[in-house]
């Protein structure tokens, strides 16, 4: 693959003393996605998700094997009020040739900086969200690893979605076309389960804790030049009822992404007007 605007980011002229050579990688600091352990870091989010959490795993360890990756799975759990933690537990122990890493946190601190703590606890070179709830068959998540290194990002989008409700659909629709305005991208979908190479996700993380991290981090990396490639998948709501995604303090959330977006779209017009 041709190298992109944003991985020439990171091209220099590197000098070390002979001290700094002994604890630094001077190749590391220009070539900072290569040399990683594993091809791919799965960050699986648990939150009260008994019931699908082991199918989750079960998931996620086919699709990797079938595609013969070398991989690891992170599971962080929130602070879960159910058994989920001890049944995460009992998989590692039954589990032992596989990577596998749970990390129950002591209280409750949200998907987006549960996404950002992953990506520091992984090894691999590409990373990509997986939620608890068994949402995704493994055929879309076959489709959408088939497509990791055609591009530095794989942005999934959704076909269908079985059980999404058209209030959701429509205030998935309008969030969109609002952030697709303010870039000027042409994006099908923003919070969808992308696949980062994992160092941007920790140098370019997004400063929101809401539901909006997703697409304030995608639209940082791809103004910065970073290549993407749309994957059109198929997931199913294992969740009935309301959607957490629609709360007031969510919303809220999301307002404040799309009002950081649009600074940064006019501070980055500005900079480069210099």
């Amino acid at each position: 693959m041709t190298p992109s605007a944003g991985r020439r980011f990171w091209d220099a002229t590197v000098v070390l003393s002979t001290a700094a050579a002994a604890w630094r990688d001077g190749k590391q600091m220009t070539e900072p996605y290569d040399g990683d352990a594993f091809d791919m870091t799965f960050f699986v989010s648990c939150y009260n998700e008994a019931p699908y959490i082991l199918e989750t795993l079960e998931t996620v360890r086919a699709s990797a094997s079938e595609l013969g990756l070398r991989y690891e799975v992170i599971v962080i759990d929130d602070g879960s009020k159910d058994n989920s933690c001890e049944l995460v537990a009992g998989y590692i122990a039954a589990h032992p040739e596989d990577q596998l890493v749970l990390r129950a946190n002591a209280q409750n601190k949200g998907l987006a900086q549960n996404y950002v703590d992953g990506a520091f606890l992984g090894r691999g070179r590409y990373y990509r969200l997986i939620c608890g709830d068994n949402g995704e068959p493994k055929e879309s998540i076959v489709s959408v690893l088939r497509a990791v290194g055609t591009a530095d990002i794989v942005v999934p989008y959704y076909l269908d979605v079985e059980g999404k409700g058209l209030k959701r659909q429509i205030i998935s629709g309008t969030y969109t076309w609002l952030i697709n305005a303010i870039t000027g991208n042409r994006l099908h979908y923003y919070n969808g389960l992308a696949v980062h190479l994992r160092y941007n996700v920790m140098r370019w993380h997004s400063n929101t804790r809401g539901f909006g991290f997703q697409a304030d981090t995608l639209c940082m990396l791809i103004d910065l030049g970073f290549t993407y490639v749309e994957m059109p998948i198929i997931a199913s709501e294992q969740r009935k009822g309301v959607s957490n995604a629609l709360t007031f303090r969510n919303l809220l959330s999301v307002a404040h992404t799309v009002a950081g977006i649009m600074v940064r779209r006019v501070a980055n017009r500005v900079h480069r007007r210099r």
